[in-house]
């Protein structure tokens, strides 16, 4: 029983420190959170959750296979990734928030699309595995001591700590929500756009030049 309160307090924190992180996907759910309000921004960090809970398990059960394919594929994946990254960041940045506010509740994205677009801004940076890697070093996540229904209980948790990080994140950006007007949300949406298009420059920039090498 210790030890699995122990395993299950890992976890929590596990999923924590890989979500925390404010990259592109943290930037997307923030302006989701203000320009559509609190669920939308939620269910975009549900999609990030889901696709950490992969890279773990990936991590988890084919360490040695997962160093050998991103020795081999690391570039091509990360070019892939900022090109599909570059695509959001100018649809971003060229987004009209007023004309989004008068669109009626029909056209507004649903919550598939929001943890689908979560999700892939997650999966398409492939370098989190070093962190994971990282992370079940530092906690000794993978004690061969445990047992599988110790193993279960720590994927389940990870993904709790992770849902709770975005569930906190969303909730605080709501609560300053207020403070943000027309103008404010259109800034927002130039600015995010802005902040993913160099994210995905500088992995293009990088990726290509190792694959050029």
């Amino acid at each position: 029983m210790e030890m699995l309160v122990f395993t299950i307090l890992k976890a929590v924190i596990i999923g924590i420190v890989i979500s925390a992180p404010m990259g592109p996907v943290g930037v997307l759910c923030i302006q989701r959170t203000l320009d559509r309000g609190r669920r939308a921004g939620f269910y975009t960090g549900v999609g990030a959750a889901i696709s950490d809970l992969c890279y773990c398990l990936i991590t988890a059960f084919g360490l040695s296979l997962i160093e050998e394919f991103l020795t081999n594929h690391q570039d091509v994946i990360q070019l892939i990734g900022s090109l599909v990254l570059v695509g959001f960041g100018v649809y971003l940045f060229r987004k009209n928030p007023v004309a989004n506010l008068r669109k009626t509740s029909r056209t507004t994205a649903s919550p598939k699309a929001d943890i689908l677009t979560g999700f892939l801004f997650t999966v398409s940076n492939p370098l989190i595995i070093f962190l994971i890697i990282g992370l079940f070093a530092r906690f000794n996540f993978l004690d061969s001591a445990m047992q599988i229904y110790h193993h279960i209980s720590g994927f389940l948790f990870i993904m709790a700590g992770a849902l709770a990080w975005w569930w906190f994140i969303t909730w605080a950006i709501n609560k300053i929500r207020s403070h943000f007007n027309l103008r404010s949300m259109w800034l927002i949406n130039r600015i995010t756009g802005t902040i993913i298009f160099i994210f995905a420059a500088a992995g293009i920039l990088t990726s290509a030049s190792n694959l050029l090498n």
